[in-house]
């Protein structure tokens, strides 16, 4: 069994936090989350360091490694931490996080003897600037989410939407780890080649500009070149989740994919949540990994007993959208769709395992996307592709607007929990990002 479904103290839901705000009903970061990012004050150019989010408040693991007493344990491991060298500690392993994550949940409590240490070393979320939580290597999009893949594929091949391999083998392509940015991030709307009247294809700026509700799964420890991560160790590869946005031009796309895939279409930006919620964090919403009765039960080597009984995690997603209009008017973001990543065809171990199956290395802080997770139910689409009917059919908003693909200021969000009956509520953040006009 994988070290990282085990519960302990840390998931107590009877914990409370010295920190006010970390036990507000509906906070994301109450003390059962403590996830991770990498932050500095706003504005400044002090070195980037790590910190923990907890209610309103970054726990700066700097300042807390010189302020306040930690054994000999805990320093080594607040060592990269402090440095802002996120890397360099998931490197280190399950055993590592479970024993900072126990530290800081023991720390952070209420009655702590640490707390009027830890008082001085917390930083308003308000006043900090965030950036990539960690080095980012390689990225891979997996297409797991087979209502998007089921939708998606009728707009093509109405008779045979899902491709013969699609239940048989986890598909994925190489993304681009260079254009990854953290909520906040804007980007102009991208140009390319699409589909002319004629033979010849127009270039300009696209016009058909989606977004993509997904996660992404950062690894902690990789394997050697031709040694791959079995399933039985797979879980333990894994260090945590963000949430992901892999914006995408539609119009671009379906001129350019065949025979290769997408390039130019998902290359140009793609933004993921500054706050790591950790696989500690998010082992009690764990669930059983089913798939529906007459489809293919996965190979042997996308297989374990651990992986049918909780390969599984219940996280609702939810999209929302704030236009120009919107924004200059005051009025908040309305919510576009939700859906949960239970409905995912392929689980978090299962990408970890095909991804290394062929020999293929792993490093530490690459970063798997689930690709679009869409819900089975009319208006769970997790793109404008799908809520839109391909822009057969705009969505209009509660203020009059009306939208098939994004406009230029538009901003998309996207948000995401965890809850169930007896534990506390944790969330992940938002992950935002805005549509530039296109550069002339």
């Amino acid at each position: 069994m994988s070290t990282t479904a085990i519960l302990d103290a840390t998931h107590d839901p009877a914990l409370r936090s010295w920190v006010a705000a970390a036990n507000q009903t509906a906070c994301d970061f109450p003390i059962q989350n403590l996830p991770l990012g990498r932050f500095r004050h706003a504005g400044s150019d002090e070195p980037w360091r790590i910190g923990i989010a907890i209610g309103d408040q970054v726990l700066d693991l700097l300042l807390a490694r010189s302020q306040c007493p930690w054994g000999a344990d805990i320093d080594r491991l607040l060592a990269p931490l402090a440095a802002g060298d996120m890397n360099r500690f998931m490197v280190l392993g399950p055993a590592a996080r479970h024993a900072l994550r126990a530290a800081m949940s023991n720390a952070l409590r209420e009655g702590s003897d640490q707390a009027p240490f830890l008082e001085l070393c917390l930083v308003p979320q308000a006043s900090v600037e965030m950036t990539l939580p960690c080095t980012i290597g390689d990225y891979t999009d997996f297409y797991t989410g087979i209502h998007h893949a089921t939708t998606v594929g009728k707009l093509f091949r109405p008779d045979a939407p899902l491709l013969p391999n699609y239940k048989w083998v986890p598909i994925g392509y190489h993304g681009r780890a260079s254009s990854i940015g953290v909520s906040g991030q804007s980007f102009p709307r991208p140009f390319g080649q699409t589909k002319g009247e004629g033979e010849a294809p127009v270039f300009g700026p696209s016009r058909r500009l989606d977004f993509e509700l997904e996660l992404g799964a950062l690894i902690g420890t990789g394997n050697a070149p031709g040694t791959p991560i079995d399933m039985t160790r797979a879980e333990d590869a894994l260090f945590g989740v963000v949430l992901l946005n892999d914006w995408s031009a539609r119009d671009v796309q379906a001129w350019e994919y065949q025979p290769l895939g997408p390039f130019l279409s998902k290359n140009f930006a793609t933004t993921i949540s500054p706050w790591v919620v950790t696989m500690d964090a998010l082992a009690p919403y764990r669930a059983a990994f089913e798939r529906a009765a007459g489809d293919p039960q996965p190979l042997p080597y996308l297989d374990s007993e651990t992986n049918r009984r909780a390969g599984s995690i219940d996280i609702t997603l939810e999209t929302w959208l704030q236009t120009a209009q919107m924004r200059a008017k005051g009025e908040s973001a309305v919510r576009l769709m939700q859906s949960n990543f239970r409905d995912a065809y392929w689980t978090l171990a299962q990408l970890v395992a095909h991804h290394t199956v062929n020999g293929c290395n792993l490093q530490s802080g690459d970063l798997l996307g689930t690709g679009t997770q869409s819900g089975p139910e009319e208006g769970q689409g997790g793109s404008l592709l799908e809520l839109s009917k391909a822009g057969k059919e705009p969505l209009r908003l509660p203020n009059g607007e009306t939208r098939t693909f994004l406009a230029d200021g538009d901003t998309l969000i996207l948000r995401a929990f965890c809850e169930r009956e007896g534990l506390v509520r944790i969330g992940f953040g938002e992950c935002a990002g805005t549509v530039l006009p296109a550069r002339a």
